[in-house]
């Protein structure tokens, strides 16, 4: 009897190793995530700029190497660190805000070597919808040491062509449309 107990919770605690973790969701931080982006100007220059308002959630499922990502960002908080350049960046030519106030990214987080190392996704602005893929250039998980929450925080960039949402202004031609999109983000853990 002794055994047959035994091999029943040898067996049952076998199983409950074997169940994988549950996802974990976490918000993102916006005083600590910064979607930003350099474009070319004219061809003579780039220009580099900002969102100040950000929100979303990511998901991860360490034990089964995969997550989600979505990112909201309030387009007319547009930040160049000029003046006359984010007046004009609300217009209709730019990020027309009075129609489309609203830039989001959703996206498929993949791990290689048990860490997330890129987001397959879809970046929608101007009304647009395209896919866009960021590789994560670093990632990092620890307890935050004032608020005693998990918090996570990464590093990722990637490029897409500003023509193919309709936005023309300031690259008259395809190949000067091109355009890198760089986030730095911090969420804290929901669950």
């Amino acid at each position: 009897m002794r055994r047959t107990l035994l091999v029943t919770a040898l067996i049952a605690a076998g199983y409950a190793g074997s169940v994988p973790a549950a996802p974990v969701t976490y918000t993102v931080e916006p005083g600590h995530t910064y979607p930003s982006f350099k474009a070319q100007h004219l061809g003579i220059s780039y220009w580099r700029g900002k969102f100040n308002k950000s929100a979303g959630t990511v998901v991860l499922d360490r034990e089964a190497q995969t997550g989600t990502v979505d990112i909201t960002i309030d387009a007319a908080s547009v930040d160049f660190g000029h003046d006359k350049m984010n007046e004009h960046a609300l217009k209709e030519d730019f990020f027309h805000v009075g129609k489309y106030p609203e830039i989001t990214y959703k996206g498929t987080i993949g791990f290689d070597d048990g860490e997330p190392d890129e987001v397959k996704g879809e970046l929608t602005m101007l009304g647009v919808t395209k896919p866009v893929k960021l590789d994560i250039r670093s990632f990092k998980c620890i307890e935050h040491p004032m608020l005693k929450v998990e918090v996570c925080g990464a590093d990722a960039e990637g490029e897409f062509n500003r023509w193919d949402f309709g936005m023309k202004y300031g690259a008259p031609t395809h190949e000067l449309g091109k355009a890198m999109i760089e986030i730095q983000i911090e969420a804290l853990r929901k669950n």
